[in-house]
């Protein structure tokens, strides 16, 4: 699949803006699956953009800095992508849950991409018996690896409820998992919980996914929006496998890689300082086009 994708942030600030300095991290990075064939990164009425460096995950970051005054502020991230990525299916050799644990103790890889870095809690993400204890049952030590994961994301998907009212961009991992309702970030972090809480190195993937819309309705522009799941690793073969408990299906071709972190707060499309004496409004559109081939 080829994709155009139009990510689309609007901020109207209540009062002049007298300096900001933002990172963005928007545009796709390289992962297993997938290509970016084009991207371009435009900000109006003012601001200047330079390369930075991640400081933690992986991500493509760049710098944004605005030191002229403004009242409003526009971020367009433009990327084509082609995603030639096959959907998962376990195996008679893929490994245990136990001995998956036991590689990612015993790995020396200390990238970005190595498995010790999302064996722990985090920030955004941390350890809770209540959770552990809903996501045990899928997760015994001899199973096979991506059988579990798929299996637990499925469960997530069928137990919760969507529900775009129920949670902030903050609301921790309980206050979800309580309610037993949320968003893509929110089942995300409940099933990256329940990993590491059994030992497993499991990562927070934040991306896109095409929206197919019902038999004779037209995909609505703009309807997308930024979307998040759940990376475990499995095993140095099998590596990083991808499993999106909002809709228990796995990551293939349907869904594009962003940035890869142990949390939001590593990835966040958008973060930084802003001087100015008023509020702020954002909007955010998303749009993931397939591209018609002939």
């Amino acid at each position: 699949m080829i994709y155009d994708i139009a990510h689309i942030t609007r901020f109207d600030y209540g009062a002049q803006v007298k300096f900001a300095r933002c990172n963005l991290r928007l545009e796709p990075i390289d992962w297993a699956g997938q290509r970016l064939e084009s991207y371009m990164l435009r900000v109006s009425p003012a601001g200047r953009t330079t390369p930075a460096r991640a400081e933690a995950g992986l991500a493509n970051v760049t710098r944004l800095t605005v030191d002229e005054p403004v009242r409003r502020l526009t971020i367009e991230s433009i990327a084509r992508v082609t995603v030639d990525r096959l959907v998962p299916a376990p195996e008679a050799g893929d490994p245990t849950l136990g001995e998956v644990a036991a590689m990612a103790r015993n790995s020396r890889d200390i990238s970005a991409a190595g498995p010790s870095a999302y064996l722990f809690p985090s920030p955004l993400i941390p350890l809770d018996c209540e959770i552990a204890a809903y996501c045990a049952p899928d997760l015994d030590p001899g199973r096979n690896a991506l059988e579990a994961g798929i299996a637990l994301a499925r469960r997530i998907q069928r137990e919760f409820e969507f529900d775009t009212a129920a949670t902030l961009v903050d609301t921790p991992p309980h206050e979800a998992f309580a309610k037993r309702r949320g968003v893509c970030q929110d089942f995300a972090q409940i099933m990256i919980t329940g990993l590491r809480a059994a030992g497993l190195p499991a990562a927070y993937a934040s991306g896109y996914i095409r929206t197919i819309p019902p038999p004779g309705h037209e995909r609505l522009v703009g309807a997308d929006a930024t979307h998040a799941w759940v990376l475990l690793w499995c095993g140095p073969e099998r590596g990083w496998v991808g499993l999106d408990p909002t809709n228990g299906i796995w990551m293939a071709s349907d869904h594009i890689v962003v940035a890869v972190g142990r949390d939001y707060a590593e990835i966040a499309p958008v973060d930084g300082v802003v001087l100015g004496s008023g509020a702020q409004e954002m909007q955010v559109s998303v749009d993931v086009a397939p591209v018609e081939e002939g």
